[in-house]
């Protein structure tokens, strides 16, 4: 079975659903024959690359909050994730497009490195003082994750490199009916949206791999990121 998996590296629930779902898959009995595959969506696509600001103060703009405000919006996201076991800060991290980091995804998954550098892009993103928009820190991540170093620098220089494959993924994912993300597709028949409990992925397996539709209403609204930038907190 195939569970494909929409998200971006931007989207604090696509981080948080991500080990939800890893908690639900371990839980699976048959998790051994699933093959989890990553899938491009930008939240932010209209961002021109190198435009990069600080995300409170992005979050107090568009939502027209005080300042404080906004970071009490990321101190609740950042609760979630520590109550998940994931480390997440909320003062000095960025905002800016991810259209680069989705194609250097797109490489590593050439190479059998798409989820090693996927996990740790998300850890440079929202735990360490790292940034995901300057190309110098992406090699690095690039390299840490098992990538070629003069391979990884010349698809950020190129930047025509693997732009169809990140496109395409974002029109399947227009097609498939997914306005936010994490979204999560089991076999190209069955969908789950939002950051869900562990348990309901792991219901969501079992159907799936019993050919039953996975339900919606069964599942109940999560938290997640829509296409317009907006998250749920």
């Amino acid at each position: 079975m195939r569970v494909e998996i929409w998200s971006d590296i931007a989207c604090p629930w696509c981080y948080i659903g991500k080990a939800r779902f890893e908690e639900g898959l371990a839980a699976f009995p048959h998790r051994d024959r699933v093959e989890v595959v990553y899938r491009s969506f930008e939240l932010d696509p209209e961002r021109s690359r190198g435009e990069v600001a600080p995300v409170v103060d992005m979050l107090a703009a568009k939502y027209g909050r005080t300042r404080e405000e906004a970071a009490a919006m990321e101190e609740h996201v950042a609760s979630v994730a520590h109550g998940q076991g994931l480390p997440y800060r909320v003062e000095g991290r960025l905002h800016g497009s991810t259209f680069d980091v989705h194609r250097l995804l797109h490489l590593a998954a050439d190479r059998g490195r798409q989820e090693a550098l996927l996990d740790l892009a998300y850890r440079a993103n929202f735990a360490e003082e790292r940034s995901v928009y300057d190309h110098d820190d992406l090699v690095r991540l690039a390299v840490e994750a098992g990538l070629d170093e003069a391979e990884a620098r010349a698809v950020l220089a190129d930047g025509a490199a693997y732009a169809d494959r990140v496109r395409a993924d974002e029109r399947e994912a227009a097609e498939l009916g997914a306005t936010g993300v994490p979204f999560f597709v089991f076999d190209r028949r069955y969908g789950v949206s939002g950051g869900q409990p562990a348990e309901v992925f792991t219901r969501a397996l079992e159907q799936a791999w019993q050919g039953r539709a996975v339900e919606p209403a069964a599942a109940g609204p999560a938290p997640g990121c829509e296409a317009d930038g907006a998250c749920a907190v």
